[in-house]
C-alpha cells in the first residue's frame, strides 16, 4: 500500500520504491566485497546507473536481506609470521585437559591511549559473521598520550596490573614479574604446577644488562 502524508493540503501518494531486483542484487554484491561500504556510497552507486533512492531505504533494503549495520570488531593486526606461530599454539595445545587452562597464568604489555581521538565506523554484515576477516578492523599500537601497562589474568579472573615507567627492557621486565606473577597466581588460587604463559618478545628471553 502507497504510504501518504499530511500537511493540510490534499493528500499526495509517495513515489514507489524504485530499487529493482537487479539494483538490489547490485547492493548486496558490494557490500558482501566491501563490508564497509556506506550508505550514501551505495546510493551514488545507484544514482550511476540511474536508480535514485533515499539512503534510508537501501538500509531497509539490506536489513530485510539479512545485512545490517554493526560496529566492527577490532583485532590487532598481525603479520604472516604472526598468524603462524599463533595457530601452531592452537594446534599443539589442542587435546590439553581443561585442568591445564585453569592453571595458566597469561601475560602481557600493552599501550592505553589517554587522549585518542574516537571514529566510530560500521561495516555491513550478517549475524553470526562478526570475526569474519573482512568484518574486523585492524588495530595497531601507537604513541602519545599513552601509558604503558603489564597485566596478567588466568580463568578465575584478572591478576595484578603494573605501570611501566620509562622504557620497556630485559632488566623492568623481570623486576615487574618478580613483583606481580607469584602474588597473581596466589591471589587466583592457581595449583602449584601452574604454568606462566607469555608471547615471544625479544626482551621476555634476554639477560638484563650488568650494573655499572
Amino acid at each position: 500500500m502507497a504510504k501518504t502524508w499530511n500537511s493540510g493540503e490534499p493528500s499526495q501518494e509517495w513515489p514507489p520504491t524504485k530499487i529493482t531486483p537487479r539494483a538490489q542484487r547490485q547492493l548486496i554484491q558490494e557490500v558482501t566485497k566491501d563490508p564497509t561500504t556506506t550508505s550514501k556510497e551505495l546510493q551514488a552507486s545507484l544514482a550511476s546507473v540511474k536508480v535514485s533512492v533515499h539512503d534510508s531505504t537501501i538500509r531497509k533494503r539490506l536489513g530485510k536481506n539479512g545485512l545490517h549495520g554493526r560496529v566492527p570488531r577490532p583485532k590487532p593486526l598481525l603479520s604472516k609470521k604472526n598468524i603462524k606461530a599463533r595457530l601452531s599454539f592452537a594446534r599443539k595445545h589442542l587435546d590439553d585437559p581443561q585442568d591445564f587452562w585453569e592453571n595458566t597464568l597469561w601475560t602481557d604489555e600493552t599501550k592505553i591511549e589517554l587522549f585518542g581521538r574516537s571514529v566510530s565506523h560500521y561495516i555491513w554484515r550478517k549475524s553470526n559473521t562478526a570475526f569474519q576477516k573482512k568484518n574486523i578492523v585492524p588495530t595497531v599500537k601507537y604513541g602519545g598520550g599513552s601509558v604503558m601497562v603489564w597485566g596478567c589474568f588466568a580463568a578465575s579472573g584478572p591478576g595484578r596490573l603494573a605501570v611501566i615507567n620509562g622504557t620497556m627492557n630485559s632488566a623492568v621486565y623481570q623486576k615487574i614479574l618478580k613483583e606481580n606473577v607469584r602474588p597473581s597466581a596466589c591471589d587466583l588460587k592457581l595449583k602449584r604446577t601452574w604454568v606462566l604463559q607469555q608471547d615471544n618478545d625479544p626482551k621476555h628471553t634476554t639477560n638484563p644488562p650488568l650494573n655499572g
